[in-house]
């Protein structure tokens, strides 16, 4: 039998905190069962072990870069590539960590204020990111879309010229640039997430989701800023150099 089914919920997320998120999505909240064994819980909620088991092994807290194989997609293959991180952060890993920020009760003075400062400040921050990332599919992504079937159909001419006389790409990359930081806030709060021995260890799980999400968003805006932005602006190029041709057959 896996050793890791005799061993306390508080026990394996103490090792690696990383282990609360997979219980999270298992439907187990790690700080509701603190003296159970993996075993007991998987028992009481109907659970596979096997399936719990198999994803804390598969846990891995740096993850492998995917942005040598996305500078070998197309535009349009990059932007679903980061729909689909846009579509993770928001049902999964904002959920998450708000779940984590409401299940604070009693914890270690050095934090109490800090965790109540959370409550109120985390769902702000939801709200300003979702507005965001919606606005940024709404235009930078419905655009690249448009220019990948005008340059393949010659649909739609008319509207991507006048998208383009409207649209900067090197505004919206300095925009974007302005929004990179979003998490700062949080690590100056946390103190870089950093936590003393003595802080719970729920403190100590959400420090790390947190810090495990800015890195997450750190290499998102940089697919965006190497990969995708310069990928559109040599769609404008050949959008361009269509409506030059164009212009010459007429």
């Amino acid at each position: 039998m896996n050793q890791l089914l005799k061993r306390t919920i508080t026990d394996l997320v103490s090792e690696n905190h990383v282990r609360a998120s997979v219980l999270y999505y298992f439907g187990v909240k790690f700080y509701d069962y603190k003296i159970e064994t993996l075993e007991e819980v998987c028992t009481k909620l109907g659970l596979n072990a096997d399936s719990v088991i198999s994803g804390m092994d598969l846990v891995v807290d740096e993850r492998v870069s995917t942005q040598n194989q996305l500078k070998a997609y197309p535009a349009e293959l990059v932007t679903e590539y980061l729909k689909h991180a846009h579509y993770l952060f928001v049902k999964k890993r904002l959920p998450y960590i708000g779940q984590l920020i409401d299940g604070i009760k009693e914890v270690d003075f050095r934090y109490k204020s800090l965790s109540d400062d959370l409550k109120s400040i985390f769902p702000m921050f939801v709200e300003d990111f979702i507005h965001h990332i919606y606005e940024e599919e709404d235009t930078l992504f419905s655009y690249v879309d448009k220019l990948s079937r005008f340059l393949s159909s010659g649909k739609g001419a008319s509207e991507i010229y006048y998208l383009m006389e409207r649209f900067s790409v090197r505004e919206f990359a300095l925009d974007h640039e302005a929004h990179e930081n979003e998490m700062e806030g949080f690590r100056k709060f946390t103190n870089d997430y950093r936590y003393c021995n003595e802080a719970d260890l729920h403190i100590k799980v959400l420090f790390t989701e947190l810090k495990r999400f800015e890195r997450d968003l750190l290499i998102h805006a940089k697919i965006e800023d190497e990969i995708l932005f310069p990928k559109i602006m040599q769609l404008e190029r050949q959008a361009k150099l269509k409506f030059y041709d164009l212009s010459r057959r007429n």
